[in-house]
């Protein structure tokens, strides 16, 4: 009997270390799973989710307090069902009062099973679903409260326990480091954006043409992006635009980026035509001068021809210009794509050459705007080509806005737009 009394009791203390184990590499999964995440909504949504799982409730919530740490400035729920959506409609978000409030303005484990007879409770408004157990803890980023994560009604219908209030605030610990380095993460990002922005030129006054750019920066992590584009009035009365994108996410890119362009201006102002001896001088320099990725380029020149126009261009493995006529037809300009830059100096470079009516629109763009891993890029090129058409009448600066806003492409790399438009006479 002492012998089977002694198994029993080896026996319980094995399962107890083997939930202890369990319980710790789900804590462990948890956090590794937030951490993951570099989007700070996503983040945040994420840490509502992940304790939801550990703990098996029903519903759950994150609320983010104001800049002065006085209520919410966000709050997060999860869980609601669509009907439970519907009947809180037109209900704004808490303000951070009642229980919310007391954990706002005493950040420690709150623990009750009977939320409607808790001394602090407010009551909730019209339509919100019925709730008496919660488990709210603070969470913490670099020694100041960034918010609270607030659980509710256990799936088993078992009240929140200490076991319950240890392994969120193990949690919420991990939360903090994730939303912290979220928060590096959109600051790095902001200035990045910001330093690839001010490396990109601001059009100049090119009448009697009139164009427009835009740059996208990517939706993926990369932080800094090779696109590029610029356009210039030359002294034969000539309008050359260029459209590149430099190989790489990264400072060199960037950098790379803003050498090339500025050297392409310089040999506009030299060479001028054609632009394939152009864009030849320029690989020949970067090659001579630099350790510059591989990049591709379009160079486009719009020239007077009599009392109408010519478009001349030349591309460096760049894809086409687009052209959209006065009467609203689209037209991808196909032509010998070439190499691209820090390929083969040696290689040819050809010319080509297309008629433009007056009011013309051409447009030269990043792939990023059209490259989608789940549609070929003719795909893409396509369904480029009928947004543009349905809103060519708009100013070129609505134009490439509403290019962007609505592009084929999947946002994983940062886009370039620009779009040059005919006068009425050459």
């Amino acid at each position: 009997m002492r012998l089977d009394a002694e198994w029993d009791r080896v026996t319980e203390r094995l399962r107890t270390l083997a939930d202890a184990q369990e319980q710790f590499q789900g804590l462990l999964d948890a956090a590794l799973t937030i951490s993951r995440e570099l989007e700070l909504p996503v983040v945040l949504r994420r840490i509502v989710t992940t304790a939801m799982d550990l703990v098996g409730t029903r519903y759950g919530a994150l609320g983010v307090l104001n800049e002065q740490r006085t209520g919410l400035s966000e709050f997060i729920p999860v869980g609601l069902t669509d009907r439970e959506v519907a009947d809180l409609a037109g209900v704004g978000q808490p303000q951070g009062r009642g229980l919310l409030g007391h954990l706002i303005h005493h950040p420690e484990p709150l623990r009750t099973d009977n939320v409607p007879a808790h001394p602090h409770a407010a009551g909730f408004p019209p339509g919100h679903p019925p709730v008496r157990t919660l488990l709210g803890v603070p969470i913490n980023v670099r020694g100041e409260i960034y918010g609270d994560l607030y659980l509710a009604e256990r799936l088993d219908g078992q009240p929140f326990d200490a076991h319950d209030e240890s392994v969120v605030l193990a949690l919420a610990g991990a939360a903090g480091v994730a939303i912290d380095n979220a928060r590096l993460f959109e600051q790095v990002r902001a200035g990045a954006e910001q330093f690839q922005r001010l490396l990109l030129p601001h059009l100049p006054d090119l009448r009697p043409f009139t164009a427009s750019a835009i740059y996208r920066p990517a939706t993926a992590p990369g932080l800094l992006g090779g696109d590029w584009y610029d356009a210039v009035l030359l002294p034969d009365h000539a309008c050359a635009a260029v459209i590149g994108d430099v190989v790489g996410h990264d400072m060199h890119a960037a950098a790379a980026m803003a050498q090339t362009r500025n050297m392409l201006r310089a040999l506009l102002y030299e060479r001028r035509t054609p632009p394939s001896a152009v864009l030849a001088q320029l690989d020949r320099t970067l090659c001579a001068i630099t350790d510059n990725p591989v990049t591709t380029a379009c160079l486009a020149r719009i020239e007077p021809d009599g009392d109408a126009w010519r478009l001349r261009w030349s591309t460096a493995g760049h894809l086409p210009p687009l052209l959209i006529t006065p009467d609203i037809r689209a037209e991808y300009l196909h032509a010998d794509p070439g190499v691209p830059l820090g390929v083969d100096t040696a290689q040819p470079r050809p010319d080509h050459t297309h008629p433009l009516p007056a009011g013309a629109t051409v447009i030269l763009f990043t792939d990023g705007l059209v490259e989608h891993p789940q549609h070929s890029l003719d795909a893409g090129l396509n369904a480029l080509a009928r947004i543009a058409t349905a809103h060519a009448e708009l100013p070129l600066n609505e134009l490439c806005q509403t290019l962007a806003d609505q592009h084929p492409g999947d946002g994983h790399d940062d886009m370039a737009i620009l779009a040059l438009r005919t006068p009425a006479r050459a």
